[in-house]
């Protein structure tokens, strides 16, 4: 007695898309494993960001490409100094801003320190910073505010140039996508951040 199967037995004679599936099956299984673990890495771990503006001149310039790394701040909150990228907060996204548009920017004040700016310089809890990054001395006058539980304050390193909580407000700790680690674009400045 002979038995049956449901798939032909010549392969010339099954249908093409069960022809290619038997062919490459090896191949496609390894591109949607590939594909899922791409997803994951993006979503959970890393991802690379390019930098539209010149607000973080001169350590970022405009065109670099980024690697934003997502693991550490499961495990701790962003640090004074970190360059952090972000989605704007509420009063940017009144502001028209997109509510995934996101925004990158070097961490001035956590919670609880009061940060201002006058006569050139930011100060953190009355200490003069040292910011040896910066474009130019801020030509402003900020503050002095105390940084509220559960948010930071940023500011790009353009200080005369940069949209940025001097100009919007504190950002919520939440809306903070990563830290930026690694520029990957262009070659001559590849390196850490």
């Amino acid at each position: 007695m002979e038995q049956m199967t449901s798939e032909p037995k010549d392969l010339e004679t099954a249908p093409l898309l069960l022809r290619l599936w038997r062919q490459y099956k090896d191949n496609i299984q390894i591109l949607v494993i590939a594909l899922g673990l791409a997803v994951l890495l993006r979503t959970f771990v890393a991802e690379p960001r390019y930098i539209p503006s010149d607000s973080m001149v001169p350590t970022l310039q405009k065109g670099d490409r980024l690697v934003i790394e997502k693991v550490s701040y499961r495990f701790r909150p962003p640090g004074t100094e970190e360059i952090v990228v972000f989605n704007p907060p509420p009063q940017l996204q009144r502001r028209g801003y997109a509510k995934d548009q996101a925004f990158i920017k070097r961490v001035i004040g956590e919670p609880g320190q009061v940060i201002g700016v006058g006569n050139g310089h930011v100060y953190r809890d009355n200490k003069t910073l040292q910011e040896d990054y910066i474009a130019q001395p801020p030509e402003y006058q900020w503050g002095p505010y105390i940084v509220p539980p559960e948010e930071l304050l940023v500011m790009g390193d353009n200080r005369n140039n940069s949209n940025d909580s001097h100009i919007w407000g504190f950002l919520p700790v939440e809306n903070v996508i990563g830290r930026a680690m690694f520029r990957f674009w262009p070659l001559n400045r590849i390196g850490f951040l």
